[in-house]
């Protein structure tokens, strides 16, 4: 059970509720008025609780649970003990983060102003605007309805949100413009200067950076995430991309709808993502380079060349998997023939 001081429970929910949420089928419609009061993962979860199955690897938990419902695909429904009510759909796990989001909506700010908030008279905030203990919003800035601007947070000059963000704590956004739902978590820096100069012995100068930000709707960056603005053509963060704590995108990077970089990534200048690329935690992509739409690049790879759509690369400097396995197999062969012929 999550703990009250931190979680506010909307439940109880009827089974035939939550089926209907989440879209899945009851095995037995019988059971649609069964109360659940809680979601609980598939060897905690007890009488009145929610769990569900999705990785094969716990499969062999299922008999065992004492949970009241749980959310699994057709193919595991006999493996689940007797009395047990039962969610069916092709997706557990993406079925469980809705019911879950059902138990446990994300909590709404109070609309209003905070006295220690400063808010330029120019700026523009929408319907159910909330703006915590200060907070700083500056002249010419648009703030969507329902948007809620966490503690510390600074909304620079001329930067638009559209509606229903959330900008937690101490955040920072300069010269750039958000879609709609946009979460921002805390100490998320949009917007600073690109790191662009002209070295020079005498000392380096250094290049204005004349772009924006632009982050499309549904985002969700992690936090102390920073990404730079455009040195003259805009940094773009596309639609429904997800970006993990610690993660530094560099000026001019395009990133398509979906993709996925996960902490500790850092993202080299007008480099492009495509659509639905993922970045595992630690990754390093070079500049200028091209990632196809779809491909995954594994942990602390080093990526150097552009990576067509779908490939999956590892390794330091970067290549095919499926090359880089074999290299790993073929050199555990030679030394292990070089022991041999030493002994």
């Amino acid at each position: 059970m999550a703990d009250p001081r931190f979680f506010d429970n909307a439940g109880p929910f009827t089974l035939g509720m939550v089926a209907e949420r989440i879209g899945a089928k009851l095995a037995d419609p019988a059971q649609s008025g069964l109360n659940l009061r809680d979601v609980a993962p598939l060897d905690r979860a007890g009488d009145g609780e929610l769990t569900f199955l999705d990785n094969p690897k716990y499969a062999d938990k299922l008999n065992a649970s004492q949970a009241a419902a749980c959310i699994l695909a057709e193919k595991f429904r006999s493996r689940a003990p007797a009395g047990m009510a039962l969610l069916i759909t092709p997706q557990p796990y993406h079925a469980y983060a809705r019911a879950a989001q059902l138990f446990y909506p994300l909590p709404r700010s109070p609309a209003g102003m905070h006295d220690t908030a400063s808010i330029d008279p120019t700026a523009k905030l929408g319907e159910g605007v909330s703006v915590a203990e200060r907070a700083v919003i500056e002249a010419g800035a648009e703030i969507g309805a329902g948007c809620s601007i966490g503690p510390g947070a600074v909304i620079g000059r001329n930067v638009v949100l559209g509606e229903a963000c959330r900008i937690g704590a101490n955040v920072s956004l300069s010269h750039c413009l958000l879609g709609a739902r946009v979460t921002l978590h805390p100490g998320v820096r949009i917007g600073q200067d690109g790191f662009g100069f002209a070295p020079h012995p005498a000392g380096h100068i250094k290049v204005p950076q004349l772009g924006r930000v632009l982050i499309g709707d549904d985002c969700d960056i992690g936090a102390n995430s920073c990404i730079d603005r455009g040195s003259g053509p805009d940094t773009v963060i596309g639609p429904g991309c997800w970006i993990d704590n610690l993660v530094q995108i560099g000026h001019n990077v395009t990133m398509g709808r979906g993709c996925i970089v996960i902490a500790q990534v850092g993202i080299a200048g007008s480099t492009r993502l495509e659509d639905f690329v993922v970045v595992a935690a630690q990754a390093g992509v070079a500049g200028h380079l091209t990632i196809g739409s779809g491909a995954q690049i594994g942990a602390q790879a080093g990526v150097m060349t552009d990576i067509p759509a779908g490939q999956r690369h590892v390794g330091s400097p970067s290549s095919p998997a499926r090359d880089y396995f074999r290299q790993v197999a073929t050199l555990r062969r030679l030394s292990k023939t070089r022991g041999t012929d030493n002994e």
